[in-house]
């Protein structure tokens, strides 16, 4: 059983709590009237899928109900940090030797 910790509740919670939201620190479009139907539809429907390290959005869908970033690696399923929204991480691809 996967163990996640909540940055909000503070607490280590099982994984059954919480749903995965996507990917996390994507930046909507200051003028999205401004740009075109292409651009916008990139930034609604494409996202990373890296092998390795990912920053991803979650839920405490049946605890806090708020969503949280956490950093995890996609090939050992292993998250090394959570943080609440608006922080940045503190792990990043270039400390675990990724370009």
């Amino acid at each position: 059983m996967l163990l996640i910790h909540c940055p909000y509740c503070e607490e280590l919670r099982e994984e059954e709590e919480f749903s995965p939201a996507g990917q996390a620190h994507i930046v909507r479009p200051l003028q999205p009237e401004e740009i075109s139907d292409e651009q916008w539809a990139r930034y609604l429907f494409f996202r990373k899928n890296p092998r390795g390290l990912h920053h991803e959005m979650w839920l405490h869908a049946a605890g806090c109900r708020k969503y949280f970033n956490a950093t995890r690696n996609t090939v050992t399923y292993e998250i090394m940090e959570t943080y609440k929204m608006g922080q940045q991480p503190s792990v990043t691809a270039s400390e675990e030797g990724q370009s």
